[in-house]
């Protein structure tokens, strides 16, 4: 069994902090970097890619909505052709920096609100799907379980999509993740987010909050650097998977 470990990182701004990445990135395997819109700025952006580069992460770009103050988690009204141009310029910003120190980006992801948006949307999927396809068709596609970017995917040919079980936060009976403004929608107790990765790992399910069992086709779990006690989370999570006689490896080293 190969899994890879994934983060959210770069998130802080400026002088302003964001988790603790340094020590994040000695447990995961990927990383999805901020590209400055929902957080993160170019010396931050550099910097992680640099430390990826030394310790072997897949970097991978995080893009969002461009909301710093409400941190990428609330809807904005944009177009669909906006919102493709935003994705791009995001992808390209991130993508010129390892470009410069011969790390090439091998992943992204969508954040927050752009990402709940996405998987509800076909229609916009489809189309951001399809910006992330023309900027570089190689990049692997992290999302959650919703077949509306797998589907938007297949049209594009082989733009590859490897859905992400989340280690930390609830799902609904839908499978789609809770929303944040739903008590219990965040997991604070690491027993029970523990308890949720022996399951992902026995049996490839999560229970939603409904009580049901949701099978998740993922080979790759996530934690959210921003959340507290996330290097300690990522550690045993990392601990548990190499008890089970799994390999943590990143990303692009799992089998297509």
């Amino acid at each position: 069994m190969e899994v890879d470990i994934n983060a959210d990182l770069g998130e802080g701004f400026g002088p302003w902090q964001m988790g603790d990445d340094a020590q994040l990135m000695e447990i995961i395997s990927s990383a999805n970097i901020a590209c400055g819109f929902h957080a993160g700025d170019p010396l931050i952006m550099q910097t992680t890619l640099a430390r990826a580069k030394a310790l072997g992460i897949d970097a991978g770009a995080h893009v969002g909505f461009p909301d710093l103050v409400g941190f990428g988690r609330r809807r904005m009204q944009i177009g669909a052709d906006e919102l493709a141009a935003l994705v791009t310029y995001q992808l390209a910003a991130l993508a010129g920096m390892a470009r410069q120190i011969d790390h090439p980006l091998k992943l992204m992801s969508f954040h927050g609100a752009l990402g709940n948006m996405i998987a509800e949307d076909a229609q916009l999927a489809d189309t951001l799907v399809a910006a992330v396809a023309a900027f570089d068709p190689s990049l692997i596609i992290k999302s959650s379980i919703s077949p509306c970017v797998r589907e938007a995917a297949a049209k594009c040919g082989n733009v590859r999509v490897e859905p992400v079980f989340h280690a930390d936060r609830a799902y609904a009976a839908d499978g789609l993740l809770l929303s944040r403004k739903l008590p219990g929608a965040v997991i604070h107790d690491h027993a029970v987010v523990m308890a949720r990765v022996r399951q992902f790992l026995e049996d490839g399910s999560a229970t939603t909050v409904a009580g049901t069992r949701l099978p998740i086709p993922s080979r790759s779990i996530l934690v959210h650097g921003d959340t507290a006690g996330a290097v300690a989370l990522a550690r045993a999570i990392r601990d548990e998977v190499e008890r089970a006689g799994g390999r943590v490896v990143p990303l692009s080293k799992l089998a297509a």
